[in-house]
């Protein structure tokens, strides 16, 4: 799953629209709508201002090496 679908089922699940979820995030509602269509470039402290509402938070994955 994407970012962008986990975001937007996670604000439909507690009932919030675009503009609940970028009030209570302390975010612009233009980066609530970019985030649910995918943009590619997005602040990770913004985005994490989101998943925290829900008990989440973005971050590094260790990976190995090729």
């Amino acid at each position: 799953m994407t970012l962008s679908k986990h975001i937007k089922e996670k604000r439909k699940k507690f009932g919030l629209n675009q503009t609940e979820l970028a009030d209570r995030a302390g975010v612009g509602l233009r980066f609530v709508r970019d985030l649910e269509q995918g943009k590619k470039t997005l602040r990770m402290d913004k985005v994490n201002d989101i998943l925290a509402l829900f008990g989440e938070e973005l971050g590094p994955v260790k990976t190995e090496l090729l």
